[in-house]
């Protein structure tokens, strides 16, 4: 028995391609449980309005303002959640308070950079800003860990 073709091939695609980058950057700003209901909630979204985001030429960055803007509207609070130093135990103990005091934009594109091996030009992508912008504040954002954690660096 041939089945009909599937009208949501390509919603599938787009799900395959950006979910798991929104979800980083999501949880990056969110911490895991909200920004996985962010993570959801703009996918849900992009279904109800499939049609509208094939025309996007960035659609992960679509993906990403709808679901920041879903948070304000629920009113999550940015954050970055506590990291147990048991589930991590070679990790500098500084670093999860470092990386709070850290500003939101700076926290998440060092968390993607860092974190989840993202280049410059996927979170430029994501984040719909220029990719020197996303070193300014990757730059500034590293400067601020140093600075806190007490680590210098020999030029």
């Amino acid at each position: 028995m041939q089945h009909p073709p599937r009208s949501n091939t390509w919603f599938e695609g787009l799900v395959h391609d950006i979910e798991p980058r929104l979800r980083h950057a999501l949880v990056a700003v969110y911490g895991q449980e909200q920004g996985r209901d962010a993570t959801a909630e703009a996918l849900a979204y992009a279904w109800e309005h499939r049609e509208r985001i094939k025309s996007r030429t960035n659609p992960a960055g679509y993906r990403y303002r709808v679901g920041r803007s879903r948070g304000r509207s629920r009113r999550l609070t940015p954050r970055f959640e506590p990291i147990e130093p048991e589930r991590w135990p070679d990790l500098e103990p500084g670093l999860p308070g470092a990386l709070t005091a850290l500003s939101e934009r700076q926290r998440l594109i060092v968390v993607l950079v860092h974190g989840y091996g993202y280049d410059r030009r996927e979170i430029a992508s994501l984040l719909d800003i220029s990719a020197s912008s996303v070193d300014t504040h990757l730059a500034r954002g590293l400067e601020k860990l140093r600075n806190r954690l007490g680590v210098e660096t020999h030029a």
